[in-house]
């Protein structure tokens, strides 16, 4: 007699994403963030599983030369009330549907940190936002979720962004004009 793999017993081929218990959300206020949060909480709903809210942050701030001959200065960074805000907030989301939720506020390289902190808390799945915050990351496919693709080695789920950018026929009908 042979043993049943899980596949076999009937759970069919997404037995691995039932077995989900501890999810880590990366969350830096932005739209992908917070659709990623969302996500993540209404999946651990229905999957009965707690869910791990990160915010990595820089270790140096980098303060920009006044003059020409000023070679700038690498200052520690101090997480601000903002940093703080973004956790609270994805905690409220978990507590509004009834999910176990912790926070950790991590500084270092992002992708880096999510990647270690999943590992730390034996996460079962990463989420992330396809795109997060500044200049960098919204001119590139999200690379901080391309070095969390690449180092992890559990499930990750990245999530684009699922609100339209806001455009002034959006945000002011009333000053859109029709075209023919």
């Amino acid at each position: 007699m042979t043993e049943a793999s899980p596949a076999s017993a009937g759970d069919g081929q997404f037995f691995h994403w039932r077995r989900m218990k501890r999810i880590l959300v990366a969350t830096d206020g932005s739209l992908s963030a917070i659709d990623a949060v969302s996500f993540a909480v209404e999946f651990a709903t229905h999957h009965q599983a707690e869910v791990v809210f990160v915010h990595v942050v820089p270790t140096l701030d980098f303060v920009t030369p006044i003059g020409l001959e000023d070679a700038g200065v690498a200052v520690p960074h101090e997480p601000t009330e903002r940093d703080r805000v973004v956790l609270n907030d994805a905690s409220a989301v978990a507590a509004e549907h009834g999910v176990r939720a912790s926070t950790v506020l991590l500084g270092g390289s992002t992708a880096n940190e999510i990647v270690a902190h999943a590992e730390s808390c034996d996460a079962d799945l990463i989420v992330i936002g396809s795109r997060g915050h500044g200049a960098v990351a919204s001119a590139l496919l999200g690379s901080v979720a391309v070095g969390v693709l690449h180092a992890a080695r559990q499930p990750v789920l990245v999530l684009r962004c699922a609100r339209p950018q806001a455009t002034p026929s959006t945000t002011h009908p009333e000053k859109a004009t029709a075209t023919a």
